[in-house]
C-alpha cells in the first residue's frame, strides 16, 4: 500500500529507502529546533537564538528586491511588549502569510547592535510548551519537513505494536521503553527527556547488534585452523631487513612481530595494521609477504585502485631487487596476452607475490598456494570480498592495513573480530605541513602555486565532485581543469573516477614525471599516491569532505620531508565547518583528528560515501556513546554463552544473518 497519495512523493520515498511504515518511523529527526519561548530577560543577548510570540507593529509593505534576492522587513511587538525588526530573506509567501492582529511564533537570530532579528522560521499561533519541540528531518528537496512530520503521525497512528529487537532480560535489565513508546518519544517529544528515552532503546539495540556480529566472525574466524605449513625461516628474514637502506621504527618491528607469532600459529591470523599516513604500513606488509615466501607460500596483495596496484608493484619490485622474489601484477585493464601469462605463472607457483585489485580474487583466478592475503585501505572492500580472496587459498592468513587510525580505547569495540597492530610513530620523523585557510579567490593561493612548480615541485588541487551545477562553487573537477589550465597552459592534467584505467595512467605519469606539474583530481588521489615531490595542496569546498578525508588527502605531501602547505579554500563563516577546519589547522595526529571526526560528524554519517573506514551506524556515536558499546559488547558476550535463555537464539540468529553485510571497518 503507497505510504501517499502523490506517486512523486512516493518516489521520494523510495529514494531514501522508505517502503512501509515502519521504514518512516526508523528515520528519525536528526535535531530539533525549540520553540520555548525565551525569557524577556534574555531577549537582548547578541547573536543567540530567540523565540517570541507576538504581532505586526504595523502592516506588512512590499519586499526589496535584490537580483535574484527578495527582503521583507517589519516589526514585531512580542506579548511582553518588546518591539523588534525583523529581517526575512526570500520568503515571498510571508504576503500573503502575515496578517494583522493574529498572533505568530518566529524565531531567528538576534544583532543586538541593530535591534533586529534575522528569521529562521515563523508559525501561526502560540506553540504549547509540550509541543514546543520541532523535530527537523534529513530530507530529499522534494519532501518538505512539514509533510514528512505528517507522514510519521500518519503512521505512529496506524502501528499497533513492534517486536522488540531486544531480549526481554536486557529490556528489563535497563529499564529500556518498548519500541513504539520510543519511536512515539523521539518523533513527538515533549521534552528532550524524551528523545533522550527513546534513544537509549534504538543506541542499545544498535550497539548489541553490532557486538554480536562482531564476536559471531570472531568465533567463526578463530575456528578455522591451517593445514600444516614450514616454519618461517628467521635467520634469512632477519638478514634482509638488515641489509635495508633504512631502520626499521619500534612500532613497525612490534607489529611485525606480532604478525609472524600469528602466521606461525595453528590458527589462522586475521590482524589490522593501523596506522597514521606515513607511518610505514606497506613496509611492513611487505616484510610480511617475504616471510610468507621463505616457507614457500605466496602472497596477494589487494589494493582498491590501478593506480595504486601498479605503485606498489613498482617500489616493491625495487625493493626485492636481489632476492629470488617473483613479482607480479594483475589489474583489470591488461591485455588478454598479459593476463593469460600471468595466470599461469601463478597457478604453477612461478609468481610468489602477486599485486593487484578486485581481478585478484576474480573467476579464474588459480592459486598454487595462497598462503597470505594483503587488504590495502581495507575499508574500500566488504567482507564478501574479503572471503572471496580467502576462498582463493585454504586458510590463508589475513592482513587488513587501514590509514585510518582509531584511538586504542575504540580499537575492541570497532574490530572486535580482529587482532589489531598500531603505528603510531614516523620513520623520518613528522612531516613539516601547514595547514591554512583561505578564501578561494586569495591571491596568495596562485602565488603559492607558481613559487611550488617554479621549484620543481607538485601541486594537488583537490575538488569534491567530477561534475558541478555552477562555475561559482568551485566543486566541479572539470571546471577547475579548465580554470587552472588557463592559467597554466600545458601544465594540469586531470583524475576522476570516470576516466579509464589508462586514461587514469596517463594523468598519473604525467604527474609524476613533473611534466604536467598540477593535478587537478576527486578525493581519488586519498588512497596510496605517493609523489614525493609534492608539496602543495589546495582543497576546495572543504566542507564536502570528513576531517578523516581532509587528513589522508593531506598526507599526500611532504613526502620528501620538505615543507609544505595544505590549503583549505573555504567560502562561507558556517561556526560548525570553520570548528571542524580549526581542527586540522591546529592539529596532525591521526588519532585525535579520528576522535574529532566520530563527535562532530554523529549519527549517521560515519561511513557511506565519505569513506570514513568506521562502521556504518544510524543512531550512535561511537565516541559520546562508548559506554553503551562497552556494556553492549559484555552483554554480547553472555548472549553467545547463554544461548537457551528467553530470546537469545532469536537475536543470535538476527545477527547471523546480517554478519555478511556488516562492514566492520
Amino acid at each position: 500500500m503507497p505510504l501517499s497519495k502523490s506517486p512523486s512523493f512516493n518516489l521520494a520515498l523510495l529514494s531514501m529507502g522508505i517502503k512501509t511504515p515502519l521504514d518512516v518511523l526508523k528515520h528519525l529527526p536528526r535535531r530539533y529546533d525549540s520553540y520555548a519561548y525565551t525569557p524577556r530577560n534574555d531577549l537582548h543577548v547578541d547573536k543567540e537564538r530567540i523565540v517570541l510570540l507576538g504581532r505586526l507593529r504595523s502592516p506588512l509593505s512590499r519586499p526589496l528586491r535584490f537580483s535574484h534576492r527578495s527582503l521583507y522587513r517589519f516589526y514585531f511587538e512580542s506579548v511582553e511588549g518588546e518591539v523588534i525588526q525583523v529581517e526575512a530573506w526570500n520568503r515571498d509567501y510571508l504576503g500573503k502569510f502575515l496578517v494583522s492582529g493574529e498572533l505568530y511564533t518566529l524565531s531567528g537570530f538576534y544583532d543586538k547592535k541593530r535591534n533586529c532579528l534575522s528569521l529562521n522560521n515563523i508559525l501561526k499561533g502560540e506553540i504549547k510548551p509540550e509541543e514546543s519541540l520541532k523535530p527537523i528531518y534529513a530530507l530529499p528537496k522534494s519532501i518538505s519537513n512539514h509533510s514528512f512530520v505528517s507522514l510519521v503521525k500518519r503512521c505512529l497512528e496506524m502501528t499497533s505494536s513492534i517486536d522488540e529487537p531486544v531480549p526481554p532480560m536486557f529490556m528489563k535489565k535497563y529499564r529500556l521503553i518498548n519500541p513504539l513508546e520510543a519511536y512515539k518519544k523521539v518523533h513527538e517529544p515533549t521534552s528532550l527527556n524524551d528523545v533522550h528515552a527513546g534513544m537509549r532503546l534504538f543506541k542499545y539495540e544498535e550497539a548489541l547488534s553490532f557486538s554480536l556480529k562482531n564476536q559471531i566472525v570472531r568465533e567463526e574466524n578463530r575456528s578455522l585452523f591451517k593445514d600444516h605449513r614450514r616454519q618461517i625461516d628467521m635467520d634469512k628474514l632477519r638478514s634482509f631487513i638488515s641489509s635495508l637502506p633504512y631502520k626499521m621504527t619500534d612500532d613497525q618491528r612490534k607489529a611485525m612481530d606480532e604478525c609472524l607469532v600469528d602466521m606461525d600459529s595453528p590458527h589462522v591470523m586475521y590482524r589490522l595494521l593501523q596506522g597514521d599516513v606515513g607511518t610505514g604500513k606497506t613496509l611492513v606488509a611487505a616484510l610480511l609477504a617475504y616471510a610468507n615466501h621463505l616457507r614457500s607460500e605466496q602472497t596477494a596483495l589487494l589494493a582498491p585502485t590501478d593506480s595504486l596496484a601498479r605503485q606498489h608493484y613498482e617500489n616493491l619490485t625495487s625493493l626485492f631487487k636481489g632476492t629470488n622474489m617473483t613479482i607480479g601484477l594483475l589489474t583489470g585493464n591488461m591485455s588478454s596476452e598479459e593476463r593469460r601469462g600471468t595466470l599461469e605463472d601463478l597457478e604453477d607457483g612461478t609468481i610468489d607475490l602477486i599485486i593487484g585489485t578486485h581481478a585478484l580474487f576474480s573467476k579464474g583466478v588459480n592459486y598454487a598456494y595462497l598462503g597470505l592475503a594483503i587488504i590495502d585501505e581495507q575499508h574500500k572492500f566488504g567482507v564478501n570480498q574479503r572471503a572471496l580472496l580467502l576462498d582463493k587459498g585454504e586458510h590463508a592468513d589475513l592482513l587488513l592495513m587501514s590509514a585510518t587510525p582509531i584511538p586504542r580505547t575504540l580499537c575492541l569495540t570497532i574490530y572486535g573480530d580482529l587482532d589489531v597492530s598500531t603505528l603510531s610513530s614516523f620513520p623520518s620523523g613528522k612531516r613539516d605541513v601547514a595547514t591554512l585557510i583561505k578564501k578561494p579567490d586569495d591571491a596568495s593561493i596562485q602565488k603559492m602555486v607558481v613559487e611550488s612548480i617554479d621549484s620543481s615541485h607538485r601541486v594537488y588541487v583537490v575538488v569534491p565532485q567530477i561534475e558541478g551545477e555552477d562555475d561559482s562553487s568551485l566543486t566541479s573537477v572539470k571546471k577547475v581543469y579548465e580554470r587552472y589550465s588557463k592559467l597554466y597552459p600545458n601544465k594540469v592534467t586531470m583524475l576522476h573516477g570516470k576516466m579509464n584505467e589508462e586514461e587514469k595512467e596517463s594523468a598519473n605519469l604525467a604527474f609524476r614525471s613533473g611534466l604536467c606539474p598540477i593535478l587537478v583530481a576527486t578525493s581519488l588521489i586519498e588512497v596510496g599516491i605517493d609523489v614525493k615531490p609534492a608539496n602543495l595542496m589546495i582543497i576546495y569546498s572543504p566542507s564536502h569532505f570528513s576531517l578523516s578525508s581532509l587528513h589522508q588527502l593531506r598526507g599526500r605531501i611532504g613526502r620528501d620531508g620538505s615543507k609544505a602547505n595544505c590549503v583549505l579554500a573555504y567560502e562561507g563563516d558556517e561556526e560548525e565547518e570553520m570548528e571542524k577546519l580549526q581542527i586540522l589547522v591546529s592539529n596532525d595526529d591521526g588519532f585525535k583528528i579520528a576522535e574529532d571526526d566520530l563527535r562532530l560528524r554523529g549519527p549517521g554519517e560515519l561511513a557511506g560515501t565519505r569513506q570514513s573506514g568506521l562502521p556504518d551506524l544510524i543512531y550512535s556515536n561511537l565516541i559520546d556513546d562508548f559506554k553503551i558499546y562497552e556494556v553492549a559488547r559484555d552483554d554480547a558476550t553472555y548472549i553467545l554463552r547463554h544461548r537457551e535463555e528467553e530470546g537469545f537464539e532469536e537475536a543470535i540468529l538476527k545477527a547471523e544473518k546480517g554478519v555478511k553485510d556488516i562492514s566492520l571497518a
